[in-house]
């Protein structure tokens, strides 16, 4: 039971995060929410993100840990969660080594 009500939390918060990051961005870079994770109690939650173009991804993690407080407070009064865990954004590593795989495996 748990478990099914951290995914939905999960969820309601990628949702949420990407509308947040859409409407709050300044258009320079494009902010895409790709995995969102929380811990084992419930009380953390990391979204992770990749950035177009690439050479934004420093600028872009920048605004969104400046924007945490802002969205926790975007999140408190828009989704309907009981308990607002703490926010926290950074690079999704992970997509990116998938990305440059895909291009490296592309190449003839």
């Amino acid at each position: 039971m748990a478990q099914y009500r951290d995914r939905k939390i999960e969820e309601v918060v990628r949702e949420f995060a990407s509308k947040f990051l859409l409407e709050e961005g300044n258009g320079t870079a494009l902010l895409t929410v790709t995995n969102v994770h929380s811990s084992s109690d419930g009380k953390f939650v990391t979204i992770y993100f990749t950035t177009y173009p690439e050479s934004a991804e420093e600028s872009a993690l920048n605004f969104a840990k400046r924007k945490r407080a802002e969205f926790r407070d975007y999140l408190k009064h828009n989704s309907g969660i009981a308990r607002i865990p703490f926010i926290d954004f950074e690079i999704d590593l992970g997509e990116k080594n998938r990305q440059t795989i895909d291009t490296i495996s592309q190449k003839p």
